[in-house]
């Protein structure tokens, strides 16, 4: 299995492992970059739940304040405090000695290659890993400075070592407006995520008789130079992971996105969880019916 970057949208690499999991698949193996690292690191170190149960209860404010903004122009964020306050919840282990084998990359910015983990401490590699350039600062690793693996290889297939025994499932989470899905008011159970008192929707209703909403034209948006260079850069990385997907034998790809939601909604947790289930369902319902036609 591979889990790709995409910041808060990785959260949605969850449902998609609860929905493989509600079908009785087993996974062998996980190869994350970024956002997929983490996820992939907790699920590899039996710490799914504990994982989850800690991020769908920070609200926006609860993320805000486990970011340790600083001035520096190597990133804002410096990416301690968050996994501080993690540890407390999966405290640190080893990532050789988890019974499900799982590798991770990160790139180092001086010499421009490409780290791969296959060992070490779980919280120095995805922070690694998932050290996004001029959001995060660098990780310090061995004299090294760390950043994204994303930047030179944002849907690592090339860390599995059992592809041709095993089928391979890869979740992308940088994919265009196509692949958009209407965001979930409720999870599987039915909770709902946002609970509105029932006068300010009866309030809502009533007004719109009155005062209907007016469709307006939007007109595109100028971007600025660092806007324009950002979107260039996300550009390249869509194109660059669609190359990689098509450049190896993928049995189910699971795309999510890029505009589902920004790189730090973290706060969105159960909902970003609900559509990875979402696009799951629908991507392992078409393999699987086409298994059965060909069989």
């Amino acid at each position: 299995m591979v889990l790709s970057s995409g910041g808060a949208r990785g959260l949605a690499h969850v449902g998609v492992i609860e929905e493989l999991e509600k079908r009785g698949y087993h996974i062998s193996e996980i190869a994350g970059c970024s956002a997929g690292a983490l996820v992939g690191g907790m699920y590899a170190a039996g710490k799914m739940e504990e994982f989850k149960d800690w991020i769908c209860h920070l609200d926006r404010l609860d993320v805000f304040s486990l970011m340790d903004f600083t001035f520096s122009s190597r990133g804002f964020i410096k990416g301690e405090k968050v996994f501080n306050a993690l540890k407390k919840v999966v405290e640190d282990c080893n990532i050789e000695d988890f019974d499900i084998p799982f590798y991770c990359n990160a790139v180092d910015y001086i010499n421009g290659k490409e780290i791969i983990f296959r060992e070490g401490s779980l919280y120095d590699v995805i922070r690694a890993s998932g050290s996004i350039p001029t959001v995060f600062q660098p990780a310090r690793f061995n004299r090294h400075e760390l950043i994204d693996g994303g930047v030179l290889n944002p849907v690592p297939l090339s860390l599995l070592q059992k592809t041709e025994e095993n089928m391979i499932v890869v979740v992308g989470l940088n994919a265009g407006d196509s692949e958009l899905v209407i965001s979930p008011k409720k999870d599987a159970t039915g909770k709902s995520y946002i609970s509105m008192p029932t006068w300010v929707t009866d309030y809502r209703t009533k007004m719109r008789q009155y005062f209907p909403e007016q469709i307006k034209e939007e007109k595109p948006a100028s971007l600025s130079s660092i806007s324009l260079m950002t979107r260039s850069f996300d550009l390249l990385q869509d194109r660059f992971s669609a190359l990689l997907i098509e450049k190896f034998q993928v049995d189910v790809s699971i795309q999510v996105a890029r505009n589902q939601a920004g790189t730090l909604e973290f706060h969105r947790a159960e909902e970003l969880i609900e559509i990875g289930r979402v696009k799951a369902i629908q991507a392992l319902d078409k393999w699987e019916n086409d298994n059965l036609r060909t069989e």
